[in-house]
């Protein structure tokens, strides 16, 4: 069984409040060394999290915030203080590690000298409050077994992590699939277990948060298929953008479509090429 000063935690967050305080709580004394990063927070989190035990990086205000970033900066301060990490577990402020998750997580590892990343079942913590929360739900309940990615909470093998060169720090969105792309071309694999892992607090109630949140996702989910195709990043970022900007002429062809139906009147061919020179 690896000891606990081979396992070090990375958790990341911006003005989580009482959220902040329950994710450090459930892992402080659990690992070697646990690191926040905070990304321009103004509630008090650097503080909470000093008070709790934790190591804190605050990031530079004067350049972009990233989730990658964050992840990034949080784990070379690990190593910092906890050189012989093997393991990493990363997770965000919003989310409670369960009580059992390192253990079965380190279990996992055991005779699997090529895993890279295990991962197990992310819960919404009140799925009943609203629809954007149960959607959440619905969304961290992916298969059990060897898979292609992983999210933002995950425990990863420091050697693949250093071996990719970490999260690429310029996505906003869909670094951790991406990444993954990464890990399974070098041999490496992911794998998804039924074990309990977190309870993640959305907080969703209204329709402009789902919305903000989907926005967010639209950059990195096409931008992670392209990179399992093969494209290379500038390839993959030109498609993401445009298919996620083409949802808007889609819904009017939709639309128009529908509305000709209703209408009973013939759908004429749509040109989009002017005539040759």
């Amino acid at each position: 069984m690896i000891s606990q000063d081979r396992i070090g935690v990375v958790a990341i967050g911006r003005n989580e409040g009482e959220r902040l305080r329950t994710c450090l709580r459930s892992l402080v004394g659990r690992a070697g060394a646990v690191v926040y990063v905070d990304s321009g927070s103004t509630d008090g989190s650097v503080a909470l999290a000093r008070s709790l035990g934790a190591e804190v990086v605050e990031l530079d205000l004067a350049l972009p915030f990233t989730a990658a970033r964050a992840r990034n900066a949080g784990f070379e301060r690990l190593r910092q203080v906890l050189p012989a990490v093997e393991f990493v577990q990363f997770v965000d402020g919003d989310c409670e590690v369960r009580s059992g998750w390192l253990a079965d997580a380190i279990a996992a590892f055991e005779g699997q000298p090529r895993w890279a990343v295990v991962c197990g079942r992310r819960r919404e913590r009140r799925p009943e409050a609203s629809v954007f929360n149960r959607l959440c739900d619905i969304e961290w309940d992916t298969p059990v077994g060897e898979a292609s990615a992983c999210g933002g909470d995950a425990l990863m093998r420091v050697v693949a992590f250093v071996e990719v060169g970490g999260f690429d720090d310029s996505l906003i969105a869909g670094e951790e699939p991406e990444m993954c792309v990464r890990m399974r071309r070098h041999g490496w694999t992911i794998h998804r277990l039924a074990a309990e892992m977190t309870w993640h607090d959305a907080a969703m109630t209204r329709l402009g948060q789902w919305w903000k949140r989907t926005v967010r996702a639209g950059h990195g989910r096409v931008y992670r298929h392209c990179r399992r195709r093969g494209l290379s990043q500038a390839d993959a970022a030109r498609y993401a953008a445009f298919t996620t900007l083409g949802k808007f002429p889609g819904l009017v062809g939709q639309l128009q479509y529908w509305g000709n139906r209703l209408l009973r009147r013939r759908t004429r061919l749509i040109e989009y090429k002017g005539a040759a020179a």
